[in-house]
């Protein structure tokens, strides 16, 4: 059971990246990224900072290939959710290229959220039991992959509503960055008081927001939104950092 929970794993690690290529590589639908690519919406990062599905993808193939090496009984709990959530991620990414329905893509981000979310609580509850690599991969696995979701729920959120109205990418600027970073800090605060201590979560999130600020200030030339930007992300971190977070701990 465990090596075939472990070969499940690894296919759906080596299927996410192949899925997210099937536009750009095989010209197979339409490529993620164009419907906001050039856009010049303030609340979307620049495109380079997508490229931390990369980092998620290796660190998800190096914990199937963990659970496979060097079985441990606490990787079984949070095999199951991360499997899901590659499945979903899979399925996510297979609509956004052939399919491209705005609100389906977006509906179709929270199964991955709530699955990935589930690992990473798992995990934290057996974070204090001793360390190890694979403890390590594992923290990274969930955590890149919770934090990353988070960032891409909020960023589509202005993208939804545009779907279901007249509005162009740059119309209403202010409301629509504050939806995004509202939506990012209450999900921060929801994921490091009830689910999780992971940095990771923090370093993807981090790298969001600085993917938005760089946006505004190198690409729309909306300044005051980079900076507001900025703060929030500052304000974000320092609180993690002074206040900490109580995670699965806190539920017990």
């Amino acid at each position: 059971m465990q090596r075939h929970r472990s070969s499940i794993l690894i296919l759906l690690a080596l299927l996410q990246p192949l899925a997210g290529a099937l536009a750009p590589v095989l010209r197979i639908g339409t490529p993620i990224g164009n419907a906001t690519r050039d856009a010049g919406a303030p609340e979307q990062p620049l495109p380079i900072f997508f490229a931390i599905w990369g980092v998620i993808f290796l660190a998800y193939f190096l914990f199937a290939l963990a659970t496979l090496l060097r079985h441990e009984p606490w990787m079984d709990r949070i095999a199951a959710p991360l499997a899901l959530a590659g499945f979903f991620s899979v399925v996510w990414m297979l609509s956004a290229q052939i399919i491209a329905s705005q609100p389906l893509d977006f509906v179709l981000l929270f199964p991955i959220a709530i699955t990935a979310w589930t690992a990473a609580y798992r995990f934290d509850r057996v974070r204090g039991m001793g360390g190890s690599p694979a403890k390590f991969i594992a923290d990274a696995a969930t955590g890149l992959l919770s934090g990353w979701i988070m960032v891409a729920i909020a960023i589509s959120i202005p993208l939804t509503i545009r779907s279901f109205s007249t509005l162009g990418p740059t119309d209403l600027p202010w409301p629509m960055l504050w939806t995004t970073i509202g939506a990012a800090a209450l999900g921060t605060w929801a994921f490091s008081r009830f689910i999780s201590r992971s940095p990771w979560f923090f370093i993807a999130l981090g790298w969001g927001l600085v993917g938005i600020i760089l946006n505004n200030w190198t690409i729309t030339g909306m300044n005051w939104l980079a900076i507001m930007t900025g703060v929030v992300t500052c304000l974000i971190l320092y609180l993690r950092l002074t206040r900490g977070a109580r995670g699965a701990l806190g539920q017990t």
